[in-house]
């Protein structure tokens, strides 16, 4: 069962992904519909499609191999989430276009990212 009736009204509503946001916005494993999102390790693929595009990834010698800064798992409330910071733009434009359209295929409800909640 979701905790999405335990966030506030102005944090569940779904972004207009017609629009780029700016900051910070996570996407909810949690479809418009009210069902969870399959399979249930989906915000670690999603986060690792998206490692690669991070401050140094491309140095001679890099970070270690983790997530993005910019594209990190996390749980609010109980529902796991992917955490996206539109400074990925910054580095690959095309990263933050597939990680909105992921969103929005999989009608996944978004939210910006209150900075309390994280």
């Amino acid at each position: 069962m979701s905790n999405m009736s335990d966030l506030p009204a102005a944090i569940r509503l779904r972004l207009e992904l017609d629009e780029e946001p700016s900051g910070q916005f996570l996407i909810y494993g949690i479809t418009v519909r009210g069902k969870p999102f399959r399979p249930s390790d989906w915000t670690e693929r999603l986060c690792g499609v998206l490692a690669p595009y991070r401050p140094g990834a491309m140095d001679e010698e890099g970070p270690p191999i983790d997530f993005s800064p910019y594209a990190r798992p996390v749980v609010i409330n109980g529902d796991k989430c992917v955490r996206i910071d539109t400074r990925l733009r910054d580095i690959e434009p095309v990263a933050l276009t597939f990680a909105l359209n992921f969103a929005r295929d999989n009608e996944l409800v978004t939210a910006r990212a209150e900075l309390d909640l994280l």
